[in-house]
């Protein structure tokens, strides 16, 4: 059975004291749930949200990571940095990485494959630009995503991977996919999986949907079939508005 996992992206905001401001409150209020709960968090922030979640079941997720384990790579962060602080989840292909700093689905496929080695689950992003969804290619574009980032990796370590599917035109823009396109495209997603691999690794990978999940729709989304939970810009932020959504 698939437990949902509903994680949140601060992207480039919050300091440390802030983070650990936010995890005193989001302690206060967040209690056992039939769903997981992370924060993913700007490096400089990880160690603090770690050792403030510890004994909680909060997971704690980087944003971001390099594929080589050292080396002459300025600004770069390895897996082995992550393990040692503590990291639970890493966000991998997000599309403002993709287009701000030029992540391909092949530099998506070999972070994929170092996470792999450890115990940090990945978290996949993928999803198509307003236009490729106007030209009727969002399935072509999203299910081409999901192969590119796969390849080579084993049935057994693709079990461990949660895919996000975050239509780019719904990120940070107010506009959200319905709660039908959302479930269409998750629909897509597994249908591939099952393609790569077969049904029964298919069904036990976990499918969130991302793009402005807020309170007021987070039910409508989450209720889908093949929705098992939702990867959140900023609602996440607020303590308040992130727990409306885990307890929807």
């Amino acid at each position: 059975m698939r437990i949902p996992l509903i994680a949140g992206n601060w992207k480039m905001y919050k300091t440390s004291a802030e983070a650990a401001a936010f995890a005193e409150e989001f302690k206060k209020l967040y209690h056992d749930t039939d769903v997981r709960a992370a924060i993913c968090a700007p490096y400089t922030q990880l160690e603090t949200l770690v050792k403030a979640f510890a004994g909680t079941g909060i997971g704690v997720g980087a944003q971001n990571v390099y594929f080589e384990k050292e080396g002459a790579f300025t600004g770069e962060i390895s897996v082995d940095m992550l393990k040692e602080i503590g990291v639970d989840y890493c966000i991998v292909g997000h599309s403002e990485r993709r287009q701000y700093f030029n992540e391909t689905d092949q530099s998506v496929n070999r972070k994929l494959k170092a996470l792999l080695e450890t115990e940090i689950c990945p978290i996949l992003c993928v999803g198509e630009v307003l236009e490729e969804r106007e030209a009727g290619r969002e399935t072509e574009i999203v299910s081409g995503q999901v192969r590119a980032a796969l390849d080579g990796i084993s049935a057994e370590k693709a079990e461990r991977i949660v895919i996000a599917y975050e239509p780019v035109w719904a990120i940070g823009t107010g506009k959200t996919a319905t709660p039908e396109q959302a479930g269409e495209m998750c629909a897509c997603i597994r249908q591939t999986l099952e393609t790569l691999y077969d049904d029964v690794v298919s069904d036990k990978i976990i499918i969130q949907y991302g793009g402005s999940v807020k309170p007021e729709n987070a039910a409508d989304i989450m209720n889908m079939e093949e929705i098992d939970g939702a990867l959140v810009g900023g609602a996440s932020l607020d303590p308040s508005k992130f727990i409306e959504i885990i307890n929807f």
